[in-house]
């Protein structure tokens, strides 16, 4: 791999690949060119070669990508070769939506726990989880060895729980809350702000409208 620090948006493409592959692979494909893995996903074969000239290349001329080949790079890439234990923070609706979810995600992520400040929900369980007491947040993550703390959290809470969780040794966090929050600099941070994707789609319904009345 380059030296070079690599864009955000070349990470965030990698996962499209991966998923595109799964499918190929699933269909008995063995090798494909880059021409026609544009064709499938969308991106032109240039950029599909500038992102993975970014980690190596990997593609042979005249042969493409082997699919399996290509899949399990990036996976490595992605660090999904190893695997994750996830605490949630908040048992309210969006920790029970996002619990459910996390729970479904692929073999490597695992939910160890949820953990909330009300008494009331300490102690029952979310999804076969057991709810823990946030005071004791610190003792669970070293003693589980928790790489990942996914807050869903209101966003005047979000900052001291990310504070709690990057003291207690957590390498990632994974923020859902409506607010911006800030970690040192050896924790990874990844923010899902579900507003500003519903905000994009508005963007892009209202230009494509645009777009076609002034095609008129």
């Amino acid at each position: 791999m380059k030296n070079a620090k690599i864009s955000n948006a070349v990470i965030n493409r990698l996962p499209r690949y991966r998923r595109y592959l799964i499918e190929l692979e699933k269909k008995g494909v063995e090798k494909i060119s880059s021409k026609d893995f544009s064709s499938l996903i969308g991106y032109t074969a240039s950029q599909i070669r500038q992102d993975l000239n970014n980690f190596g290349g990997f593609g042979q001329q005249g042969y493409g990508y082997s699919v399996t080949g290509l899949r399990e790079e990036i996976d490595a890439i992605l660090g999904l070769d190893k695997e994750y234990r996830m605490v949630i923070m908040g048992a309210g609706n969006l920790g029970q939506a996002i619990t459910k979810y996390a729970k479904s995600l692929p073999a490597g992520f695992r939910v160890c726990g949820v953990f909330e400040v009300r008494k009331e929900l300490i102690g029952t369980e979310l999804d076969g989880l057991e709810i823990h007491d946030y005071e004791n947040l610190v003792d669970f993550v070293e003693r589980e060895k928790i790489d990942i703390g996914i807050i869903c959290v209101n966003r005047d809470s979000a900052q001291e729980v990310a504070d709690r969780l990057c003291f207690a040794g957590v390498k990632g966090i994974w923020n859902f809350a409506r607010v911006d929050i800030e970690v040192p600099p050896h924790v990874a941070l990844e923010v899902v702000q579900l507003s500003d994707s519903l905000h994009a789609l508005a963007y892009h319904m209202n230009d494509i409208k645009k777009r076609s009345h002034h095609g008129k």
